[in-house]
Parts: structure tokens; sequence; C-alpha cells
């Protein structure tokens, strides 16, 4: 009997999310135009003025989860968040039911007992198709993040709400029943998914600005609003199908503008925004026109993620009895500050056994932190250290745990790109060995990059 692809099952899933969200959506058109002026007229129908604490500014990375005072829709963010619940089960039983050689997960009598052994042990470099691990975990982040974001938080709580659902509902969720929790996957997940979820958030608006179409058609537009965001689109089509009010669905998003008071003081108004469309429309109803003041400014966005890509070259400790080498290194990070940054960073290549002459797959990987000096200026020395795992062979059986720590110098040449350069030294506390690299490559930041404002 043949057996389904990873991409097969992916694709199916796809599909049943399509079918099961066949309703056309109600929410209509809307505009990003800044307003004219500060005073701003909320039609109450669609509006809901929201006084939250203008203490969420004071720091940039304030985390304003689960606060209401900060700007959350909470009915709306916990009944989208029991769908991708329900949703995730689903797709474990789909996953289950399937041959083991399909899916790459063990399986095990007891699931429990299984679930136990796999979050005990420390996360492992995750072997799964790259469609899989970095397509498939991109959209399904994205899909958290949209979660958050259209129910009222600013990028940076989006974020973290991603964070908490792909490492504590899936990893060592729903996943940990089948595998031990990915390292990649625990970073990966959240800040590939703010990247396109903010993209897609984005999309969004702007496809119902055109009244819900793409290229003039509203079947295009109905079908990219569901990829966009299946779980809102899944929620619309349960509210249609059963008539009641059964998933919060819709989208939501706050704007804030200050205000000068006579006096001279700043007056923080920030507005919740929320359009929640339920069912069908009935008939005759006129469709409303829907306006919103876009935030613009938000303290926090996607040019603090970085990713970059270089070479390197190895000094391997004598008892590896391997030559040294050049290696490719890529990174994935996020950059809070020009004085702070910490990111993933994987290394590959071959060396050669000094006593055969073959090769040997050679790969490590670590979580570094860096501090960097001068971060007002475009040169900036730097100190990094962190944790992370050294193998042979792509097998995680080989892996030697690693402390590293080490110095880099980072030239800052464009607020999207720069050059780093460092030295790192690895030492393995079980081998007793210290491995060396020396690296060099070049960083993108996404959205605006570098702001030039934080020191």
């Amino acid at each position: 009997m043949k057996t389904l692809s990873k991409n097969t099952i992916i694709r199916l899933c796809i599909v049943a999310a399509l079918i099961l969200s066949f309703a056309p959506s109600h929410a209509h058109a809307q505009t990003n135009s800044a307003p004219a002026v500060a005073k701003i007229d909320l039609p109450s129908d669609y509006y809901r003025p929201f006084v939250i604490d203008p203490a969420i500014y004071d720091s940039p990375y304030r985390i304003g989860l689960f606060k209401p005072q900060y700007g959350e829709d909470g009915g709306r963010v916990w009944s989208q968040t029991k769908m991708l619940f329900f949703a995730g089960l689903g797709v474990y039983a789909v996953l289950a039911a399937l041959p083991e050689e399909s899916t790459g997960w063990e399986k095990s009598d007891n699931i429990f007992e299984k679930w136990g052994d796999n979050v005990k042990n420390s996360p492992e470099w995750d072997r799964n198709d790259w469609t899989y691990n970095y397509l498939g975990h991109l959209y399904v982040g994205g899909v958290y993040y949209q979660v958050a974001r259209k129910s009222g938080y600013r990028q940076w709580d989006s974020f973290v709400y991603t964070t908490l659902m792909s490492t504590f509902y899936w990893e060592y969720g729903v996943e940990a029943f089948a595998e031990i929790p990915s390292i990649q996957d625990l970073i990966y997940t959240p800040i590939a998914g703010w990247i396109y979820g903010e993209w897609a958030f984005q999309t969004e608006r702007r496809i119902r600005e055109q009244d819900n179409k793409v290229l003039g058609s509203g079947f295009l537009g109905w079908a990219s609003l569901v990829a966009l965001d299946p779980i809102d689109s899944i929620g619309r089509g349960i509210n249609f199908i059963t008539r009641r009010k059964i998933v919060k669905a819709g989208y939501g998003y706050f704007s804030y503008v200050p205000e000068k008071t006579p006096e001279g003081q700043t007056d923080h108004q920030v507005y919740l925004h929320m359009r929640i469309p339920i069912g069908a429309a009935g008939p005759g109803e006129e469709p409303a026109k829907v306006t919103y003041n876009k935030h613009t400014d938000d303290p926090i966005d996607t040019g603090i993620i970085g990713i970059g890509t270089g070479i390197g070259h190895t000094s391997m400790d004598s008892d590896w009895k391997v030559e040294d080498d050049i290696f490719t290194k890529i990174t994935l990070g996020l950059y809070f500050t020009p004085r702070l940054s910490g990111r993933l960073e994987y290394a590959w290549g071959d060396l050669q056994e000094k006593s055969t002459g073959k090769s040997r797959e050679y790969e490590n990987y670590s979580w570094n932190t860096q501090l960097y000096f001068n971060p007002e200026g475009k040169l900036r020395p730097y100190l990094s250290g962190g944790l992370g795992r050294q193998t042979w062979f792509k097998d995680n059986d080989t892996a030697n745990f690693q402390w590293n720590g080490g110095l880099g110098i980072h030239w800052q040449f464009y607020r999207k790109l720069s050059l780093n350069a460092d030295w790192l030294n690895y030492y393995s506390p079980s081998s007793k060995t210290h491995d060396q690299q020396f690296n060099a490559g070049v960083v993108y930041r996404f959205g605006k990059g570098e702001r030039d404002d934080w020191y």
C-alpha cells in the first residue's frame, strides 16, 4: 500500500481548512488613511474606544499580553486559541493514524509515557523534511501570530503569544507525544511566524480595502483571505453553518493618537478597533464602511529580526582527528538594541579524517548572546557567549553539549545590512575538547531595519 508523503498530508490539511471555511466574508472595505485631525469620530456600531494604560510605551519591550488595560480583546484571543487547540488535536489524530514512515513520528503503546520521556530530554536538532520544518512551521507560526495581532495586540506582544503557543502548545505539547522537542523549531517558528504573520496581516488589510477582491475577483479574494488566516476563516465558517456565535471571529487592532492638551501635556489616546462578522448578512442588509486609523509607529517591529549567512574556518581539538577546513554558517536572531542581540547559529561542512581521508559531516548549532560596545557608532566590538551542541554525520546520537564564548566586530554600514566577524571557542564538558571557529558574514534586517534612536 502506498503511503502518503508529509507534503501530501500538509496539502490535505489545507484543503480541509478551505472546505470548513466555505463561507463568504462580510467584512467590508477599510482605509488606512491617517486622520486629518487628532479628534476621532468613532461609530459605535463598529468601533469601541478603549482606554489603556499608556505605561505600555514606557519600555518598548514591556509585555502587555493578557492585560486588558493594554488593549487586548480577551474574548476573541481566547476563542481563537481554543480553535487552535482543537484544530491541533485533529491534525495530531490524522498524523498518528498514518504509517510511521510517512510522518517520521515514532509510535508508542503508551503515548503519555512517551510524552514524559520526550519532554525530559534536551531539545535536539530536527531531521524532518525541510519543507515541513521551515515552510510548514513558518506558516503555522504566522497563524499563531495573527490570532494575537487581530485581537488588538501590537507586534511585540503578538510575537510573545506566538512563542508561547509554539513552545508549550506544540513543541512541548501535541508534538511531544511523538518526538523530542526541536531546537530550531523552538526558535524559528515564532521568529519566522512574526515575519510571515505581519506580512499576512498587512496583506489582508489591503485585500479588504479592495472590497475583499484580488485582481478584481471575489473568489480569489476569498481564497486569499482563507489562506492568510485559516483559523479566523474556519471560525467564520462555523458561525455561518450553525447560525450561532460559537467562535468570536473577525479582526481587530489598536491605534495610538497623541494629542496635546491646553496645558502642554500629551494625552495618550489609544483605541481598540474591532469588526466581527457573524454568519451571513441578512437580506437587504446594507454593507457598512469601516475605517481605521493605522498605528504606524509601533515601538517594536520586524526590524529587530536579522538573518545572516557567511563562512568560517575550524580549528578542531586534536582528539577529533580531523583536518581543519571551511564551513558554511547561517544565523537567525533578534537584535533588541544596538547594545544587545541573541541569535541561533548553525554551521555545517565536511571535514576530512586524518587517518582514512574519508569525509566526516560536521554540524555545530548554538544559541548565543552578543553584548556590543560603542552602540552609537557604526563599528561595534562585541562579546559573545552561549550554549549548544556539536554533531557528526548528522546523527543526534553523536551530539556533544558545548559552552562557547568569544570576541567579534560588527559594522552596521546600513540600517538593514551589517557585516560581522568573530572568533568563538567551544568547550565540551563531556569530551573535554576545545574547538574554535573563525567566522565572517553579512546580516540582513527585516522591516525598517535598525532604529537610530535606541542606544
